[in-house]
């Protein structure tokens, strides 16, 4: 791709990303993405388009309100930002076709769902749905969309399988140190000891059939490995913190695998001579 071409990806994939912030915001408030128009979340006052322009916008109002002076979080820029980035990297690799924009879409709503797991412990089953339609869809031909869809079903039931080998073996470690905590319904007939709450969520397995579909069997399994190498400063670090405890996974899940979707060649060559 020629460099003009490679900004104007970017710069499509920015705008993408100021849609992404209004998802981001309203879908878990269960409000409409599309109406009302864009406004100010304190003082309601409709934004003009020049208050839309990603990034730029941002900056010239130095992080406040055109109309009330609230501050505006930083989360706006940067996820425009890194829309940019995502869209810019998987267009360079796939060139300008229709299977690059699918793709693209693909990671843009992980990385939705990875800002509101982020937010609010929870991914809204419209995302994750979405995104493993775009994963599935995003192939050259019929039999690949298909061989997709395999991956994503070989995904979606290993991470099934973990999800209850881990949530019992955690089960087994604390059934007597923690009576009060929440009973994992799959284990409330083992006896009537109360249990720990699930260690992998609904939301994690539907985001690994995502990954499944996009990477394949084999660089799937190396994106959740380094899901693993990524979380692990981060769960060191806030494993003192209210709440550490309950570190969201599926922002290192995505940001993994769109590492090893960029850099899928060496890795898979690595894995070969490996």
């Amino acid at each position: 791709m020629s460099l003009p071409e490679l900004l104007l990806v970017f710069v499509f994939g920015a705008i993408v990303g100021s849609f992404l912030n209004v998802v981001i915001y309203r879908i878990p408030r269960g409000e409409s993405v599309v109406f009302p128009a864009s406004h100010c979340p304190h003082c309601d006052a409709k934004l003009k388009p020049w208050h839309n322009i990603p990034v730029v916008s941002w900056l010239l109002l130095r992080g406040r309100c055109a109309f009330c002076g609230a501050p505006i979080s930083p989360q706006y820029p940067i996820i425009e930002l890194l829309s940019g980035l995502v869209s810019a990297a998987v267009f360079m690799k796939l060139g300008l076709t229709p299977q690059a924009a699918v793709i693209t879409a693909a990671f843009l709503t992980l990385l939705a769902l990875s800002v509101i797991d982020l937010y609010y412990k929870m991914i809204p089953d419209s995302l994750n749905l979405l995104a493993i339609v775009l994963a599935v869809a995003g192939a050259y031909s019929w039999p690949t969309a298909a061989e997709n869809f395999k991956n994503a079903l070989l995904f979606a039931g290993g991470f099934s399988l973990l999800r209850f080998y881990i949530s019992y073996y955690l089960y087994l470690k604390i059934k007597h140190m923690s009576p009060n905590l929440k009973q994992a319904p799959w284990v409330k007939n083992y006896n009537t000891i109360p249990t720990v709450v699930e260690a992998m969520g609904e939301g994690d397995i539907m985001v690994g059939a995502t990954m499944g579909a996009l990477l394949g069997v084999e660089l799937g399994l190396v994106a959740v490995f380094l899901s693993a190498l990524l979380a692990l400063p981060a769960m060191l670090l806030t494993r003192n913190l209210p709440g550490g405890a309950q570190l969201p996974f599926v922002p290192f899940l995505a940001l993994a695998a769109w590492i090893v979707y960029v850099f899928d060649s060496p890795i898979y060559h690595y894995l070969k001579a490996f």
